[in-house]
């Protein structure tokens, strides 16, 4: 299916990582936030966050400080071709820079104790480190410490929606809290630090600003009792998904979408480069509601919003139209459907099985369209449409019809288990949002 998408240019994306500091407190296990600081120009200003950054060109320097894990190992953990050790290495950086907390081992493979050295040195030390990726090897190299990356377990992945004004590619990873440290938030970016358990800290009673990849990860973090189940998990996932978010509009405002949410692969296909669209991209879908879902197809959502049943205007504004469904007379829909169509209809078709009711409801629609016929095509039959071809899709006597749009491979039905082996690649539903054909397959 071609949803028309006007031109933009591709907001360039930038690497990131994300160290989530763990441990185990007298309720159970707790993670780390930081509270950036109030800032006008910083639109996750005062958001609470995990320690991390950018992934700095100079990281790369870090690799030969790196214990337990080399850029080959590291990159193969990460799916990427190269460069997989820059990742832990920035997340180890940042967590000092901002947090000053430091994982490096000495050369008995103990982590080093932070608070055994002279606040002065330790202050130093932290100072220098915030010059840059350099300043942090040359402490290294001098304390003869190496950096404790294989204390890191990969977590998640997640990339920041299309349409953001800065997007970044970030890896998560998690670890224990070594010992021997305190968390001192630098002042500067960040100004305070909570210990909480993942559940308290995205609840609403807490009222934490979070960002959605945060509120999210904690979310999946309360599932843990403890910070070694956490992190046996994590050393144990053969496969990490990519989550990236999509942007769309509904009640609660513009907001971002997940991937295990019912409107996500409809918000991909109508907005693939999260412009907006004018509205297209909706979480919700609110009696009533046209919207252009391709250049063939528009729907009018039924009188129950996402729950329906919707109604599907199909063809283009060169030819005679077919209306699939349409919506009971009476209905609050009605008096959307007669303003949302974009041109004269043809054929008025039903995805319910033949019976006096659901003759007479297509037969009412005649008057708003003199000279359309209210169809009951039979099996196979194609129907002919400005541009695009509809095709029945047999099933049992007395089944529900469904049609096929095969120009875009899209299944009309109005069952929520669409007919098999149709070549269909998108759904489009009586009910909810459209999705993939491969969803509904066992």
């Amino acid at each position: 299916m071609n949803a028309p998408s006007p031109t933009t240019t591709p907001r360039p994306i930038r690497t990131a990582a994300t160290l989530i500091l763990l441990r185990d407190g007298a309720d159970g296990m707790e993670v780390l936030l930081l509270r950036r600081a109030d800032k006008t120009d910083d639109q996750n200003s005062g958001a609470c966050v995990f320690p991390g950054g950018v992934v700095d060109t100079h990281d790369r320097s870090l690799h030969r400080m790196c214990r337990g894990l080399d850029d080959r190992r590291a990159s193969e953990r990460l799916g990427v071709a190269e460069g997989g050790l820059d990742y832990y290495a920035a997340a180890v950086r940042e967590c000092f820079e901002e947090a000053g907390v430091l994982f490096a081992s000495d050369a008995g493979d103990r982590l080093v104790a932070l608070d055994q050295l002279p606040p002065g040195r330790l202050a130093a030390m932290r100072h220098a480190a915030e010059q840059g990726t350099d300043a942090l090897l040359a402490l290294c190299e001098a304390e003869g410490w190496q950096l404790a990356v294989d204390r890191l377990a990969y977590f998640s992945h997640w990339l920041t929606p299309p349409g953001m004004p800065r997007r970044f590619d970030t890896r998560f990873f998690v670890a224990q809290m070594p010992p021997g440290q305190r968390v001192q938030p630098d002042g500067r970016e960040t100004v305070e630090h909570l210990w909480l358990r993942p559940a308290e800290a995205a609840s609403a009673r807490r009222g934490l600003k979070l960002m959605n990849v945060t509120r999210r990860t904690l979310e999946q973090l309360a599932g843990f009792a403890r910070a070694d189940e956490c992190m046996a998990y994590a050393r144990a996932l053969a496969r990490m998904p990519l989550n990236m978010p999509r942007l769309a509009d509904g009640p609660g405002g513009r907001r971002a979408v997940n991937i295990d949410e019912a409107a996500y692969e409809e918000i991909g296909l109508v907005d693939p480069d999260g412009t907006g669209h004018g509205g297209r991209a909706r979480y919700a879908l609110s009696p009533g509601l046209a919207t252009q879902l391709s250049a063939r197809i528009r729907r009018v959502a039924g009188d129950g919003g996402d729950a329906g049943p919707h109604s599907y205007f199909v063809g283009s504004e060169e030819g005679p139209l077919a209306l699939i469904d349409p919506a009971p007379p009476g209905s609050a829909a009605a008096d959307a459907l007669r303003a949302a169509a974009p041109g004269p209809v043809r054929w008025l078709l039903s995805t319910a099985p033949r019976t006096p009711a659901a003759a007479e409801a297509l037969t009412h629609w005649q008057s708003a369209w003199p000279g359309a016929s209210a169809a009951w095509p039979a099996p196979r039959e194609s129907i002919a449409l400005g541009g695009a071809t509809l095709k029945v899709v047999p099933g049992a006597e007395g089944a529900p019809r469904q049609f096929l749009l095969a120009e875009e491979r899209t299944l009309f039905t109005g069952t929520a288990d669409p007919a098999p082996g149709t070549g269909a690649e998108w759904i489009a539903p009586a009910r909810g949002f459209l999705f993939r054909a491969s969803r509904a397959q066992p």
